[in-house]
């Protein structure tokens, strides 16, 4: 069996956090959704998880931080063009999001990086490996 990944995402407003998720192309997954969460399904193996946060407290005895003003994690994401790099964060942007950083053009890899309605970042790339520097 493949491993599987799930990102726990605290969010303020979860119909609104689907929404927004939806709109980039992930798709819920109702079997594992209720009025305290929702599982929004990226692939076949990554999910990301949208708790309330009174669902998520019940996770951890940390304070749940606010994503707006503090980074606890940097999620990133790879897509299968520059194209489709800038669709996803087009949409993103349309429905809510924040780029919060300029886009970058590295030659192999391209890189646009945004928040969700809670300030969760999300770095989106596109890497051409036939572009890739070869190491000498």
């Amino acid at each position: 069996m493949n491993k599987q990944i799930f990102i726990n995402l605290p969010v303020r407003d979860l119909k609104r956090s689907m929404a927004f998720y939806e709109a980039i192309g992930f798709r819920n997954n109702p079997q594992f959704s209720d009025e305290s969460g929702a599982c929004m399904v990226v692939s076949d193996t990554i999910f990301v998880m949208l708790l309330t946060h009174e669902k998520f407290q019940q996770f951890t005895s940390k304070p749940i931080i606010d994503a707006r003003s503090h980074v606890g994690v940097l999620n990133s994401i790879s897509t299968g063009s520059n194209d489709e790099l800038n669709t996803f964060v087009g949409n993103a942007l349309r429905a809510g999001g924040r780029e919060y950083r300029d886009p970058q053009d590295l030659g192999f890899m391209q890189l646009r990086c945004f928040e969700d309605l809670d300030g969760h970042n999300w770095e989106a790339t596109y890497v051409d490996m036939s572009k890739f520097p070869v190491q000498g």
